[in-house]
């Protein structure tokens, strides 16, 4: 599946929903209402943004204290910065998926399933600081230098 065409549909398709939605809101509540509404998700929305990457922040490292892969944070945490970015985009649509993607249970729900279909463990096989399981295909063997025949011949 190549990436471009897809984002070139979104970067023509998205602005006309926009402009769509912000002329039928401003029918409906008035051009000064709709601006004022545009301009006050975007507050609530980085204040959101504010609170939830913390606590992401911090479950993180407690995650990565403790010796665990901290999987899921890192793709909260994407989803948090494409929340954002979204968020500050001004627009009815944009700050619908922008909050789809800042909401706590949302962001956790698409985070959980993208993870499972995807090939990384949550157990923390590997990156556990030393531990080992039979999983992790450890080798042991033994090694010996030898002096470098070229360097000694001056």
């Amino acid at each position: 599946m190549r990436p471009f065409p897809i984002f070139a549909a979104l970067f023509f398709i998205v602005p006309l929903v926009e402009i769509y939605f912000l002329v039928k809101v401003g029918e409906q509540i008035g051009p000064f209402k709709t601006i004022l509404l545009v301009i006050l998700t975007a507050v609530a929305g980085v204040y959101l943004l504010r609170q939830q990457g913390l606590s992401t922040l911090g479950r993180f490292q407690k995650n990565m204290a403790s010796g665990q892969l901290p999987a899921k944070e890192i793709f909260e945490g994407f989803f948090l910065l494409i929340g954002g970015a979204l968020l500050l985009t001004p627009g009815f649509f944009t700050d619908f998926v922008g909050f789809l993607c800042v909401i706590p249970v949302t962001r956790q729900f698409m985070a959980k399933r993208i993870l499972a279909n995807s090939n990384v463990s949550m157990s923390g096989a590997g990156f556990s600081r030393g531990r080992t399981s039979p999983d992790d295909h450890v080798y042991e063997g033994e090694y010996s230098a030898k002096p470098d025949e070229l360097l000694e011949r001056k």
